[in-house]
């Protein structure tokens, strides 16, 4: 049980250092605030008082990246999913933490505007490449999972 920890917070943090930079690379590129959108903190009704500094709001956006990352290996270890499953499922499942999480969007003003199909299409291919790369992590560190 100890591994599957060490290997979560391993992948999340991999995983989400991945899907950071990713979406940072696009918002500098194209000024679509993506980034902007993925550390935000706005609405959080205690959080949105503060102005934090951006290594804070990337270490909220990593811890979160953890916790998602040892609940799924949790869950394939649970459930026993095969090497498809897990691709599968995990592009499932952070597909749809992207797609659930894009209308806090439009409760800030420092975001993308909820209406913007450029901002939904990164938000979401951001998502999957980081369900893409934490699915293959989960594989390739197998040994987690026994």
């Amino acid at each position: 049980m100890r591994k599957l920890w060490i290997g979560g917070t391993f992948t999340g943090l991999l995983s989400g250092t991945f899907l950071g930079i990713f979406l940072k690379m696009i918002e500098i590129s194209t000024g679509i605030k993506v980034y902007t959108l993925l550390l935000n903190v706005d609405y959080f009704p205690i959080l949105k008082n503060y102005h934090f500094p951006e290594l804070v709001e990337f270490g909220f956006h990593l811890i979160i990246s953890v916790i998602v990352a040892i609940s799924l290996l949790l869950i394939i270890k649970k459930y026993c999913w095969n090497r498809v499953q897990i691709i599968v499922r995990t592009l499932f499942i952070t597909f749809s933490i992207g797609f659930l999480l894009y209308p806090t969007t439009g409760l800030s003003d420092r975001t993308p505007e909820l209406t913007s199909l450029p901002a939904l299409f990164f938000w979401l291919l951001g998502h999957l490449l980081y369900g893409l790369l934490l699915s293959l992590l989960f594989i390739k560190k197998e040994f987690l999972l026994n």
